[in-house]
């Protein structure tokens, strides 16, 4: 084992073993428990045998973070970093990267064959590993773990998850020998602690020393002005003040909104919290690094710098970003005002954090945090090695009772789930290397089909409920032991005497009226409904008390089996669901020519190629000819429409798009119709994105205007104009990588790309 300049802790001595043992890993721990230290026995391991090691993160920030770490430890030369936009030194020893980059390797297409990739890898680091829940990029880590060759050995770092043994199992079973090593070790322990506004001068222990709630918390009252419910001042100053006359900074504050983060900020700005001295190294930090990047000089939250206090998330500018982590780093900047983001792997531990609400907004409405999602963000308090403890102090809610705070303090984690689902590109990768019987075979070696007794075990339980209900409804205790049948063949010829009598009644109150006597027909119909009453009244059920609730019994018997063919049903398709999604996709390939004899004809070469939300809609767009004769600044504008997610209509909607961009447009949603049609027959829901509001703006920025202009012009964060216009390139590049694309396409491209890339664009 590498001799470290501390002692390792147990879990990680054992895991250090295992990778020197030749075995795969999975390592679980709390964030913060030093698994980190794991990865770099392996990367020790991997330059004294000569052998080559990846390491894989979930976010490209997370990638060029740890380039630079480990550039500064192993030395420039052994480092290399591969991201969507950047390749340094790919063959080096160490090769930090993207997961879904490694991913793209094992597909073997346009980065390379696979043994030209993994030469001489002999491990490859999946860091917060965990990601395999998030929904976007779940399917990421399992098809990475799947294809990963069974020679390369594998080491899963994850935050604490619930079945971390299932996870294990799975890769055990669709790689090699996996060793477990979970632990819920917290090097800093944590300690909860309650802000409640009615008691503004101090922060209480969430838990009394028996482990119940405090009783001295008072739930938050709810305030009302003319009838409706009023939001209460935001408590942000009196917060950090109890942190910082408890000595208990520097803190990273996380609220789920990015106007929050930064009124929060202003907010703490005149508390005091650093010195004349520390006043000075920030401002010389400052100048340092505005001279590298003069482009940040006017930033609106430079002041806010010197008074210790910073915002932090997606609308900020990424080298602002840069500069605030590094002050934070560096103990200058004592309260981060953060969205959840900044939870994810990103290096700024704190002493303290604060949660401000346990519940967030999503698409759907508000919810509950997670368990997994809170202890994610309290993980973040306590620096090994600096602090004795951490502090994590939730900020109390009219909306929510203490009580759910201590709960979801208490709770365990949440387990992984599989988020994986099949993509056109995952189709024609697959076919283009395999069979459709080994295509199967492989999607069926996914967690989310290895877990499917767990992901169907509340269907599975509805099933049981259902069968035990049919079971007592089947069995009906009548006196005069009539089957059901009985009881239906009754209730069928009392219906039938019921409508009848009914139908006699009326012919002869219409003969009555008009003085006739009744004919034959009306008589023999009055005669055979009485015979009926005869015969009803041979039934028992004709005068049985209880013949009301065996009909209800009856009733809910029907309801409860059709409802059981239902559950069955759905268990049936969830069974196969990944299957079924992977022919789905793949009968829509076949209907537009991208797969014939289920290998990718040409065209269906070019769409494997295609890293995009969807695919085949890309190639399709490319196919059609709409982008040809385009200029720069018009393609940069088109895909820029394509990349943007959220329908934000009521931004930038006095910008007006030039007229050939409009035009190629609107021929793109005559394609995505198309497309939509043959989607829906074949039961596919990838969506198509055709969001035009930054559209106006990456055009003006390709033909010279200045950032403070497209600032100006855009109602959103600089960070999320950047984050737009890097999503703009990822594509552009693929253009001038994937097969069959015109020459003419590629230098327009290459040179909207050259035109983008400009400060503050070209700053990681």
């Amino acid at each position: 084992m590498y001799n470290f300049p501390f002692e390792l802790d147990d879990f990680q001595k054992e895991a250090c073993n295992c990778i020197s043992n030749g075995e795969s890993v999975v390592v679980c721990a709390p964030t913060g428990a030093g698994k980190t230290v794991i990865a770099q026995h392996a990367i020790h391991c991997a330059l004294e045998n000569g052998k080559r090691v990846f390491y894989t993160t979930p976010l490209k920030a997370l990638s060029n973070q740890k380039f630079y770490d480990f550039s500064e430890k192993y030395g420039s030369e052994k480092v290399g970093l591969l991201t969507g936009d950047t390749s340094i030194n790919r063959n080096a020893q160490i090769v930090v990267m993207t997961t879904e980059v490694f991913r793209n390797m094992l597909y073997g297409t346009n980065l390379g064959s696979v043994s030209d990739n993994l030469n001489d890898v002999k491990y490859v680091v999946l860091d917060e590993v965990h990601y395999m829940n998030d929904e976007e990029r779940g399917t990421v880590w399992e098809e990475s773990i799947i294809y990963c060759p069974t020679n390369v050995q594998i080491i899963a770092l994850s935050a604490t998850v619930a079945n971390a043994d299932k996870l294990t199992e799975w890769i055990n079973t669709v790689h090699s020998s996996t060793k477990l090593i979970n632990t819920d070790f917290r090097p800093v322990p944590l300690r909860f602690f309650y802000f409640d506004s009615s008691q503004p001068h101090t922060i209480l222990p969430l838990f009394e020393p028996g482990g119940g709630l405090n009783r001295k918390i008072r739930p938050e009252k709810k305030e009302f002005r003319h009838g409706k419910r009023k939001d209460k001042k935001s408590p942000a100053a009196d917060v950090v003040r109890n942190l910082y006359e408890k000595n208990m900074l520097p803190a990273i504050y996380f609220t789920f909104s990015r106007k929050k983060c930064d009124e929060q900020m202003e907010q703490c700005a005149s508390l005091n919290l650093v010195t004349r001295e520390e006043q000075a190294k920030i401002q010389q930090i400052i100048d340092e690094y505005i001279a590298e990047n003069p482009y940040l000089y006017k930033n609106k939250h430079m002041d806010f710098l010197l008074c210790g206090v910073a915002s932090h998330h997606a609308g900020l500018l990424p080298g602002w970003k840069v500069l605030v982590e590094k002050l934070f780093q560096s103990g200058l900047i004592k309260v981060v005002f953060a969205t959840e983001t900044l939870a994810a792997g990103i290096n700024m531990p704190a002493r303290s954090t604060v949660i401000s609400s346990i519940s967030k907004r999503t698409d759907t409405g508000h919810r509950t945090l997670t368990p997994s999602e809170f202890l994610q963000m309290s993980g973040r308090a306590g620096r090994r090695g600096m602090d004795e403890v951490g502090y994590v102090v939730v900020v109390g809610s009219q909306f929510h009772q203490p009580e759910e705070a201590a709960v979801l303090a208490s709770s365990p984690a949440d387990p992984l789930e599989s988020k994986f689902y099949p993509s056109y590109s995952m189709v024609l990768n697959l076919l283009q290397r395999f069979s459709l019987e080994e295509a199967k075979e492989l999607i069926l070696k996914s967690f989310g089909y290895f877990s499917s007794n767990t992901r169907l075990a509340p269907l599975i339980l509805v099933n049981e409920e259902l069968r035990q209900k049919i079971e007592a409804c089947s069995h009906f205790d009548c006196w005069c032991k009539l089957t059901n049948q009985d009881l239906l063949d009754y209730n069928k010829l009392r219906e039938i005497y019921v409508e009848n009598r009914r139908i006699f009644k009326t012919i002869k109150k219409q003969e009555h009226q008009k003085s006739r006597p009744l004919t034959q027909d009306a008589i023999d119909f009055g005669n055979k409904t009485k015979e009926m009453l005869n015969k009803m009244k041979s039934y028992n059920c004709d005068t049985c008390k209880i013949f009301k609730k065996h009909m209800k019994t009856i009733e809910l018997l029907e309801r409860f089996e059709k409802k059981k063919r239902e559950v069955e049903k759905e268990i049936e398709n969830q069974k196969d669901i990944f299957w079924n999604n992977f022919l789905n996709h793949r009968n829509v390939l076949i209907e537009c020519g991208y797969i014939k004899d289920d290998y990718p004809t040409e065209m269906g070469v070019t769409a494997s190629q295609i890293r995009f939300e969807n695919e085949l809609f890309l190639a399709e767009i490319i196919f059609s000819g709409v982008l040809d004769n385009l200029t720069p600044a018009e393609l940069a504008s088109v895909i820029c429409a394509l990349v943007t997610e959220e329908n934000r209509t009521e931004l930038n909607y006095y910008l007006p798009l030039s007229p050939n961009v409009r035009k190629t447009l609107n021929k793109i949603k005559d394609t995505k119709r198309h497309l939509e049609k043959i989607q829906t027959r074949n039961k596919v829901e990838d969506t198509m994105d055709v969001y035009s509001f930054y559209s106006p703006l990456i055009e003006m920025w390709i033909n010279g205007s200045e950032w403070d202009d497209i600032v100006e012009n855009s109602e959103t964060g600089e960070g999320d104009v950047v984050r737009i216009f890097k999503r703009t390139i990822d594509v552009l590049r693929q253009f001038c990588t994937i097969n069959n694309i015109s020459e003419a396409l590629v230098f327009t491209a290459r040179e909207a790309i050259d035109k983008i890339l400009r400060e503050p664009i070209d700053a990681d």
